[in-house]
């Protein structure tokens, strides 16, 4: 009873309150390994199945996600973990078993009063054709974006074509949309690189 109240003190920092008692049941529930990591630039979260040096299969969540992106990373990553204990590897990562499990998951979130009506209908969106993660549907990634900080960050899609930006130490000028991402050139070598629309930029004058 201590720890799951505890768990449940340490999750409230990162969830909605309202879904506090859900995801700490569902994990608790599921004997997975659960850590809160620093921020990684490749992905929200992860999932790794237990192994023959590994009792435990492990979830890894960032730590710097709003609350609802925390929410929906970690349905994301537990549906992985429920498709791994029923098929083991035998089904593709991100296949119809994980999207299966995934709505499973979603369902009492989309039907629940305090999720926000427009990530309700952009989760509604999402999955009737499901992505691999939350970051590759743009639509849903904007409707989790507004639930960042106060501290607004300009992205690569707000700026006009053929502004200087600068991401990751390098600078680039923005360049024509393919589909989720903008062709930029990197302005020190000349290359071309896809660039998300969503990406967090600094401006240069």
């Amino acid at each position: 009873m201590g720890d799951t109240l505890k768990f449940k003190q340490i999750l409230s920092k990162y969830l909605p309150n309202d879904f506090v008692p859900y995801i700490s049941e569902l994990i608790m529930q599921s004997e997975v390994k659960f850590k809160i990591v620093a921020p990684r630039r490749t992905k929200l979260g992860d999932f790794k199945a237990k192994g023959d040096k590994s009792n435990k299969s492990q979830i890894t969540i960032n730590g710097d996600l709003n609350p609802y992106a925390f929410l929906i990373t970690t349905l994301h990553e537990l549906a992985h973990l429920y498709t791994f204990n029923k098929y083991k590897n035998k089904v593709r990562p991100h296949g119809k078993e994980w999207k299966k499990e995934f709505s499973i998951l979603l369902n009492p979130v989309l039907i629940h009063d305090a999720l926000p009506n427009e990530l309700k209908i952009a989760l509604e969106k999402s999955i009737q054709n499901l992505k691999a993660s939350s970051c590759s549907d743009i639509h849903l990634s904007r409707a989790l974006k507004k639930y960042d900080s106060s501290k607004r960050t300009v992205t690569l899609e707000e700026l006009d074509e053929n502004t200087c930006f600068a991401i990751n130490k390098k600078t680039y000028l923005k360049g024509k949309l393919r589909r989720t991402r903008y062709l930029c050139k990197e302005m020190s070598s000349g290359k071309s690189y896809l660039i998300h629309a969503l990406a967090e930029v600094n401006v240069l004058e």
